[in-house]
């Protein structure tokens, strides 16, 4: 067996006897040392205010709900704290407040938004709750409150500029051809009243009657397909006007390249056209027509989250606020294709329909046409108003996207430096300096 070696605790007692004057001085030294380095730092000084983030759904078409979806956070009622976590540590955030914060220039000019964050800012969210706690450093309590102020107020018009531009655009965009849907319904009206005088066809009979009310239901489908494209057209190049204007990359997404989302495609457009052949028996209150509508619903949120995980998958290097609009985007071009592929089916359907006029006479046909050109009129100018008001709603509720329940105080004593903690941290240095003599004695004694 090896030679165990062990240590004579007597001898290092014996030595620590023998030279504790200088040990004492080992561990005093590094003791006073550091207590006057613990007065000699400069002070420093923090400010805290404490937000709380306002519930949103990931499909309210917000920057928030897209940088929410690509941390993995959908779903009704969600709270995107965490992409809130790093949306204010973002350049977009930060860099005013370095522009603005009196430092010399040699320091300011290689310091980026991330080093700044580091180095200055605690942002910390309570585990279960909305809260955000905002914690700035500095040398100085009026800067430490300007910088803590300024994160608040630089991030909250980062999002509203974001929210509001989106929706400021589509309340535009809505409001203009709402003014062109009113003056096609008040036109298909005349056209109409004018030609049931001269014809006397006021009461059409029973076979036109029917065959009007399913012309009817699938141009209203129709109508309804075509605002939602014409809106997501809109959408589609607002969010492709503010990628551009951040100078990322326009990544073209192509639908067909995933088959999950094909499928769920597919799956709606079919529900789409029994919605309709449901819609010509029954009226809406009627029970299978509650239950096919809900089953759209869950497969138009099933393909939004399938957007979501496949855009999210390929854009981890992004920041929140770049990722959520090529989010936006990618969900608008999806949709823009579900509407087409759906315009599509619905097109040969109302081509089925429309050959069964020909058996009627002209002065039928001409009235089922301008019939059928009021009720189109009627349903774009209602789904064009419903649009309008929504995206006012949502313009107003988006436009603040957190809450300030604690703003920064003044800070009136200094945080730092902790001069107990840095004198404790000396003392430790100096015992295991002490500690190392000890034994450098020991062996030679041994020896």
């Amino acid at each position: 067996m090896e030679n165990e070696e062990s240590i004579d605790l007597q001898t290092l007692l014996k030595i620590t006897k023998e030279h504790k004057k200088i040990i004492a001085s080992i561990v005093v030294i590094p003791t006073i040392l550091a207590m006057i380095i613990s007065f000699l730092l400069p002070k420093t000084y923090e400010a805290k205010t404490l937000v709380m983030a306002k519930s949103l759904t990931s499909t309210s078409g917000s920057a928030a709900a897209g940088a929410m979806a690509m941390f993995g956070l959908g779903g009704g009622g969600a709270t995107p704290t965490r992409a809130y976590l790093e949306m204010m540590k973002s350049s977009a955030v930060i860099d005013p407040i370095i522009e603005q914060i009196d430092w010399p220039a040699e320091n300011k000019e290689n310091l980026t938004a991330e080093n700044f964050a580091k180095s200055v800012l605690k942002i910390e969210n309570t585990k279960g709750t909305d809260l955000i706690e905002i914690t700035a450093t500095s040398k100085k309590p009026e800067e430490a409150k300007f910088i803590a102020d300024s994160v608040v107020d630089n991030f909250r018009s980062l999002m509203t500029n974001l929210n509001q531009s989106q929706q400021s655009a589509m309340v535009k965009f809505l409001k203009e051809r709402i003014v062109v849907a009113e003056a096609d319904l008040e036109k298909a009206e005349q056209n109409l009243e004018i030609f049931s005088q001269q014809s006397k066809i006021y009461i059409p009979d029973k076979q036109t009657n029917d065959l009007i009310e399913k012309l009817n239901t699938v141009d209203k489908e129709i109508s309804k397909i075509k605002v939602s494209n014409d809106s997501n057209e809109a959408k589609l190049g607002t969010v492709i006007q503010q990628l551009q204007q951040q100078n990322l990359a326009i990544t073209e997404y192509n639908v067909s390249d995933n088959p999950s989302i094909v499928k769920i495609r597919d799956n709606i457009i079919a529900k789409q056209m029994e919605l309709v052949e449901l819609e010509q028996r029954y009226t809406e209150k009627h029970p299978d027509v509650i239950l096919l509508k809900k089953e759209i619903d869950e497969l138009n949120n099933k393909l939004s989250s399938e957007v979501q995980q496949s855009v999210a998958s390929g854009t981890n290097t992004l920041n929140p606020v770049h990722a959520g609009l090529l989010q936006q985007k990618v969900q608008a071009e999806t949709e823009l294709s579900v509407g087409r592929a759906g315009l599509t089916s619905m097109g040969k359907l109302q081509q089925e329909l429309e050959k069964q006029m020909s058996v009627l006479s002209q002065g039928t046909v001409n009235y089922v046409k301008l019939k059928r050109d009021l009720v189109t009129a009627q349903e774009i100018y209602g789904s064009l108003v419903k649009s309008y008001e929504q995206a006012r709603i949502q313009a107003a509720q988006e436009s603040m996207d957190i809450q300030v329940i604690d703003t920064a105080k003044l800070p009136k004593k200094a945080t730092g430096p902790n001069k107990r903690l840095i004198t404790i941290i000396g003392m430790v240095i100096g015992i295991i300096i002490s500690f190392g003599y000890i034994l450098v004695l020991y062996n030679k004694r041994e020896k």
